[in-house]
């Protein structure tokens, strides 16, 4: 695997935080697959990438559309973070993301930027022992429009008091890095330096 670097010209980094410095990916798969079956819905690893990156609410919304279902999607949104917290304790932090964000802590100004909530989003940078490198976390409270618009990772910069330009964000998921080139900044994707298997039972 080759080594995951910051861009010359970045002054402040951004990173998001499911996929890319937490793998908290197969734990998000085993949370839907876990409480889709109560609707008759087989959630595969298929399904899930083609829906990498949308908040629990809009994934709903979309499965409603693929399989003609009428699930409320504010309540089972809801419901698949309840299953995700009880099984969240199983998930790893991403090493090489992991240790770029601790080689820039107090080098660079840094904020992570989520499409989670905010309270599950803090208890996971615990998980992962990152809450001691980052102050700020902007999450899909924070923001009327989530990513692929570009309101987050802006968000992030205004806290940090940086323009956008010179921002660096590290993503895993496409809809991210397309929220990341509408705020004018530069993007990183992330998969190119670690791998991730979805489906199997987490440990």
């Amino acid at each position: 695997m080759k080594e995951l670097q910051i861009n010359p010209k970045a002054e402040a980094l951004i990173f998001d935080l499911d996929g890319t410095l937490a793998d908290t990916m197969p734990v998000h798969f085993w949370a839907y697959k876990n409480i889709l079956r109560d609707f008759g819905i087989d959630f595969t690893p298929e399904i899930f990438s083609t829906l990498a990156g949308i908040p629990a609410v809009g994934t709903i919304e979309k499965l409603n559309e693929m399989f003609d279902t009428r699930m409320n999607a504010e309540e089972v949104g809801h419901y698949k973070e309840r299953e995700y917290e009880k099984i969240m304790h199983k998930m790893k932090p991403i090493v090489p993301v992991v240790e770029l964000a601790k080689k820039y802590h107090g080098v660079l100004p840094m904020a992570v930027g989520t499409g989670g909530y905010k309270r599950l989003a803090w208890k996971t940078m615990e998980i992962c022992g990152l809450d001691k490198y980052f102050d700020i976390l902007v999450s899909t409270e924070d923001v009327a429009r989530p990513k692929p618009f570009p309101d987050t990772f802006l968000k992030c910069a205004e806290r940090m008091g940086v323009n956008p330009a010179v921002c660096e964000v590290f993503e895993d998921a496409q809809l991210g890095i397309q929220a990341a080139k509408a705020a004018g900044m530069m993007a990183t994707l992330v998969t190119d330096f670690y791998q991730v298997t979805i489906g199997d039972e987490i440990e």
